[in-house]
């Protein structure tokens, strides 16, 4: 039997240390071991309790050596349930002295402790277990108090009695007082934080006891679940992101990092305040719109019409005739004193080569005038059959045109129409009258 128990007691260890990895919750097991002492004065005579319990020089066997071993398992709320092992000598058998009578025990335990994660732990103990003395053994009802005090979360003292009931007549009553050291284990902390999974927030992830077991990688205070940037430092306003340049924006939305600017411009600055961040400006300090990159819309001209406006960007004109130059009657004037002197072969309306000068220099009024639009009319005397002379208009006109055409004037600024003999501006009953009818007039449209 004493090797048995023995045995018991190693087996409860093993069992103990072996479940260290096994287990969900924070530190679950407590393993507890020490001296004890067997009190078994008084036995009957209860009104003695008050001045014999503490007696340990005459009641009290102490065997000098590690001489209980035990284990409990918490469950939850405050509750453990345990099994524990002890080992004694018996000399002192109330005021009997024996001869070294061997104590052997092994009981089973529930454990209510009141402030489990205090220093200080109060706790009660009910069970029930089996002990032999001198190799005769019975079964004891056992109940007990006791208290632990935690120096670390994982070590502690415990000093703790029980009052054990022997169920046969035989069997001694008796109190057992424990006093040992009790080791809590069995939490996982699967990242190695020192914080246990239970109450780890990122139990995969080693953190900070501050986040819950969270981490914050750039060390910034703000962990990294709820930082915009959790491998750069930065400020709690800007979400745990730098903002290099102090302009209020992150430096991950900030097109422009290194220099402080605007929020509509993306972080970017806008040096001539016309909307168009530097970067993208052509005139970063000069005003302009965003069409022309930043840039102010050129006049070269000088008209007062802007080229992007300008009809005729080269040449000034009026801003009621969009940028170009208007025809003035003097021009207008001019323009039909030249195109009277262009001659033509009799009875045709082909021009005549001398008349090539004249031509020359009404191009060059047509071309200081790119946008304005004329007629080129045909006008003849009355001499022949007016369906002839009104052909003949017609062609004349559209000889002209073809050849003001063909040396560069747009097409779609001219028309040729031809009048014959109705429009006469000199009598045709003269040589010199009906010489000024014959004629060509380039006239503006209006």
């Amino acid at each position: 039997m004493k090797h048995l128990s023995k045995l018991l007691v190693v087996a409860l260890l093993v069992v103990g240390f072996n479940s260290i990895q096994a287990q969900d919750e924070n530190n679950p097991w407590q393993v507890q071991f020490g001296v004890n002492a067997i009190d078994v004065y008084p036995t009957g005579d209860v009104s003695s309790f008050g001045n014999e319990f503490f007696n340990a020089n005459d009641h009290w066997n102490v065997l000098p050596s590690i001489s209980y071993v035990g284990v409990s398992k918490s469950v939850g709320s405050g509750f453990s349930v345990g099994v524990r092992g002890s080992l004694n000598k018996i000399s002192k058998l109330g005021d009997t002295r024996v001869d070294d009578l061997s104590h052997y025990a092994i009981d089973g335990t529930i454990k209510y402790a009141f402030l489990p994660d205090r220093f200080i732990d109060p706790f009660v103990e009910v069970g029930g277990g089996y002990t032999w003395v001198d190799e005769i053994g019975a079964g004891t009802a056992n109940g007990g108090v006791g208290v632990n005090f935690w120096f670390t979360e994982n070590l502690g003292l415990t000093v703790q009695t029980s009052y054990k009931h022997a169920f046969e007549d035989y069997g001694v009553t008796h109190w057992q007082h424990l006093a040992g050291i009790s080791v809590k284990f069995g939490g996982t902390d699967t990242d190695g934080d020192g914080i246990y999974d239970k109450d780890d927030a990122c139990p995969e992830v080693a953190g900070l006891e501050a986040f819950n077991g969270c981490p914050d990688a750039d060390g910034d205070g703000i962990e990294d679940s709820k930082d915009s940037c959790p491998n750069e430092a930065g400020s709690k306003e800007m979400n745990g992101c730098p903002d290099a340049d102090g302009d209020g924006i992150a430096d991950k939305d900030d097109a422009c990092p290194n220099e402080a600017g605007l929020a509509a411009l993306a972080g970017c600055p806008d040096a001539d305040g016309d909307g168009v961040a530097d970067k993208d400006d052509e005139c970063p300090n000069e005003a302009g719109p965003a069409e022309n990159k930043g840039c102010p819309w050129p006049d070269k001209d000088g008209d007062g019409v802007l080229d992007k406006d300008d009809q005729c960007p080269d040449v000034a004109g009026t801003v009621a005739n969009q940028g170009c130059p208007e025809v003035t009657e003097e021009v207008q004037k001019q323009l039909n004193d030249y195109a009277r002197t262009i001659l033509f072969d009799t009875g045709k309306a082909s021009i005549k080569a001398e008349s090539t000068s004249v031509m020359v220099d009404i191009i060059q009024i047509l071309n200081e005038y790119p946008t304005a639009k004329f007629t080129v009319e045909g006008h003849t005397d009355s001499v022949g059959s007016a369906k002839l002379n009104q052909g003949l208009s017609e062609k004349r006109a559209l000889s002209v045109k073809e050849f003001l055409v063909d040396k560069g004037i747009d097409e779609f600024r001219l028309s040729a129409i031809g009048y014959g003999e109705e429009k006469p501006i000199a009598t045709n009953n003269t040589r010199a009258g009906r010489k000024q009818n014959r004629r060509v007039e380039i006239n503006l449209v209006k």
